[in-house]
């Protein structure tokens, strides 16, 4: 039995799991195990195909990066197959670890797969020192949060909400949230000193 498991980082990526689904129906999976996580955290409905594969079924992904984060990590999930007698397909790469030529290539291809997005990240952290340097790197965009003392200041100082966004450039929901978040804390401290 072909088993599908399909898998995208966020909740706002609904296209790319339809898509999958659809290509893993068309594959033949009578079974599609999916979920909206990053592969960093915990993936429940893998670990729950992982179980309920048997013998002679294959686990069939979209891509490999759909399926594993590392080399460390795909060895260990291709290894809970061997040991139940599964096998695994790539669809896009047409590979069939059920032959011994599909296993070296499967690690072939890993191990690219690895050494390239070590790579990547090697110039993104080249990239940044080199633009921290020169003075144009600014680092994460500030949030609404981040301006919360700012917010109080000006409120304070009697700033209506709707002004202090446009000073800010910050959403004007931003600004009450923040401004009813100070007052439930100033409730909070007055019952306690009641």
């Amino acid at each position: 039995m072909e088993i599908g498991y399909a898998r995208t980082s966020t909740t706002e990526q609904v296209a790319g799991l339809d898509a999958q689904k659809k290509e893993l129906e068309a594959a033949g999976c009578s079974e599609v195990f999916f979920e909206q996580v990053s592969s960093v955290q915990k993936r429940n409905e893998l670990d729950k195909l992982l179980r309920f594969i048997r013998k002679g079924d294959a686990l069939v992904v979209c891509k490999l990066d759909r399926l594993a984060r590392s080399i460390p990590d795909l060895v260990k999930i291709v290894e809970t197959l061997e040991s139940k007698e599964a096998t695994l397909c790539i669809l896009d790469m047409q590979l069939d670890t059920s032959s011994p030529t599909g296993k070296l290539l499967l690690n072939l291809v890993g191990s690219i797969a690895q050494f390239e997005r070590e790579i990547m990240l090697q110039r993104q952290r080249e990239g940044i020192s080199v633009a921290k340097a020169e003075g144009r790197y600014k680092g994460r965009k500030p949030t609404a949060r981040s301006k919360s003392d700012q917010v109080f200041d000006l409120h304070e100082r009697g700033v209506p909400a709707a002004e202090i966004a446009d000073q800010l450039k910050i959403s004007r929901a931003s600004t009450y949230r923040i401004l009813a978040a100070k007052r439930a804390i100033q409730d909070g401290s007055k019952t306690v000193q009641s």
